[in-house]
Formats: structure tokens, C-alpha cells, sequence
């Protein structure tokens, strides 16, 4: 079985969107103060490289090519955020805030191929347990938010 173009490219540019957001997680942990914070940013950037793994290994299955590396809308979103966190007053705060919109948007993103009809078994398992992963660190950094 191969997938069709359409989710060829969609898991594509999830899995692109994963890159992004793991240099997102280690910018953003290179950029707080807080042990915690800088420990939790780490650990969502190592479960991302996980998750663009896994899904390199399925494309891979499916006899199509992985795409490699950041999207340059990744490297501006992470530009911006070093800009603000730079320029604003309590730079941890507008981490988690980036942090919050970022997920919500990876989210929808893994919500939307989900939706695809024909995605093979194992595919949407994997897209699946991804997603409730990012779900539950949205409460997670939602929590921190809270805090700071």
C-alpha cells in the first residue's frame, strides 16, 4: 500500500512541523531562567525529535521520501520569539504564551490528516498517540502559565 499524494504531503509537512517544533522547545529552553521550565522545554524538544522519527520511519513504510529539516516559517516563528522573549519584560511568560499557540496549532494540524479517509492503520495510531501527547503538554504548559 502507498499513501496518496494528499497524505504523503500532509505527513510531510507534519513531520517538518515536528523539526520546527523541536528547535522551537530548545530555543525556548535555552531562553528561561526557571530549572523547571528549561527541563520541561528540553524534554517536549526530545519527545518531538521522537515523534519526527516515528514519523520519518512511516512515510518510509509507505514507500514515500521524508522530508528533512526546518520550514523557514519555523525559523521566523523562532526568530520572533527570540525577539520577543528579548524584548519583553517577563520573557518567560511570553515563552509559555508562543508555547500555548504553538501546540494548539499542532493540534488542529494533527487533527485535520487524522480526518483523512484512506490513512492506514498503524498511520493513525501514531498520529493519534502523538497528538494526545501534545494535548497533554498544552495542559502542562498551561499549568506553568498559570504559574509564572
Amino acid at each position: 500500500m502507498k499513501y496518496t499524494e494528499k497524505i504523503s504531503n500532509k505527513l510531510n509537512e507534519l513531520l517538518t512541523k515536528n523539526y520546527d517544533a523541536e528547535a522551537g522547545y530548545k530555543l525556548a529552553s535555552e531562553n528561561v531562567k526557571n530549572n523547571t521550565l528549561k527541563e520541561y522545554f528540553n524534554a517536549r524538544a526530545k519527545e518531538r525529535y521522537d515523534f519526527g522519527h516515528q514519523l520519518k520511519n512511516e512515510i518510509k513504510v509507505y514507500g514515500e521520501s521524508p522530508d528533512k529539516g526546518t520550514s523557514l516559517a519555523g525559523d521566523a516563528h523562532r526568530v520572533w520569539m527570540n525577539v520577543k522573549s528579548t524584548l519583553s519584560s517577563d520573557s518567560e511568560e511570553a515563552i509559555l504564551e508562543e508555547t500555548i499557540r504553538g501546540e494548539k496549532m499542532a493540534i488542529e494540524e494533527y487533527n485535520n490528516i487524522l480526518e483523512e479517509p484512506n490513512l492506514p492503520p498503524t498511520t493513525e495510531s501514531i498520529l493519534k498517540v502523538q497528538r494526545d501527547h501534545i494535548k497533554s503538554a498544552l495542559e502542562e504548559v498551561k499549568a506553568f502559565e498559570i504559574m509564572a
